[in-house]
């Protein structure tokens, strides 16, 4: 239980920018993976859809400086080296989003990861321009999570 909470508390503070409202905008998978094969088949996921790995962050610094003893919490940014500079350059606002983030982390044998939905964007973001990138965004997302599901 408690490492569900510090869990649940540390994917909150990745994303505290945006806080979600309900678990809708939030899209999570559970993989039966242990941490780090399922690290590596993120990044494959990812760079199979076209993006670019442009950081891995550990984000459980903090935890283990409070007692907490894990090495299982990244956050990894992509996103297509064409299309984020150019969103950044058109939607400023957008900025604190671009690149996508993904957390990911160890719970027992198993491996989390968890991200904002995109969909959510449009009620931010209404341009009519920007729908089809979330849109793509949302489906990539969708399909990168369940490669992770259906993974062994």
């Amino acid at each position: 239980m408690r490492r569900s909470l510090v869990s649940l508390l540390c994917v909150w503070a990745i994303f505290a920018g945006s806080p979600p409202s309900s678990a809708e905008e939030l899209l999570m998978v559970r993989s039966s993976l242990p941490f780090a094969e399922a690290m590596l088949a993120l990044q494959d996921a990812i760079r199979e859809h076209g993006y670019q790995l442009t950081r891995v962050q550990r984000v459980d610094i903090g935890l283990t400086a409070s007692g907490f003893e894990t090495d299982k919490y990244r956050v990894v940014f992509f996103g297509d080296p064409q299309e984020v500079p150019e969103l950044a350059a058109r939607y400023p606002e957008l900025i604190p989003y671009l690149p996508i983030k993904v957390a990911i982390f160890g719970e027992d044998e198993e491996t989390l990861v968890v991200t904002l939905n995109p969909r959510g964007f449009r009620d931010f973001y209404p341009e009519p321009e920007l729908g089809p990138v979330f849109a793509r965004w949302e489906k990539d997302l969708y399909s990168i999570f369940d490669r992770l599901r259906r993974a062994d």
